[in-house]
C-alpha cells in the first residue's frame, strides 16, 4: 500500500516505516472508513431481515453479496 496520509497511523511513520507497516491496515484513517462502511453495509443487511421495518423490503441475495477490500 502506497504511504499517504490515509494510510499512515501517525507522523511517526516516516522516522519508523518499518516497524509500523503492520498496523496500516488496521488502524489507518482508510482502515477506519473501510471497517465503518462494512459494519453500515451489514447493519442494513440485518435491517432489511427485520420483519418490524415495513417500508424497508427484504434483499435479494444479488444485493447482499458486496466485495470489500
Amino acid at each position: 500500500m502506497k504511504l499517504d496520509t490515509l494510510s499512515s497511523i501517525s507522523p511517526l511513520d516516516g522516522r519508523y516505516n518499518q516497524a509500523t507497516n503492520g498496523l496500516r491496515q488496521y488502524f489507518s484513517e482508510y482502515a477506519l472508513i473501510k471497517y465503518r462502511i462494512k459494519i453500515e453495509v451489514e447493519w442494513f443487511i440485518h435491517l432489511s431481515e427485520q420483519k418490524s421495518i415495513v417500508n424497508l423490503p427484504k434483499l435479494k441475495i444479488k444485493d447482499t453479496s458486496y466485495i470489500i477490500d
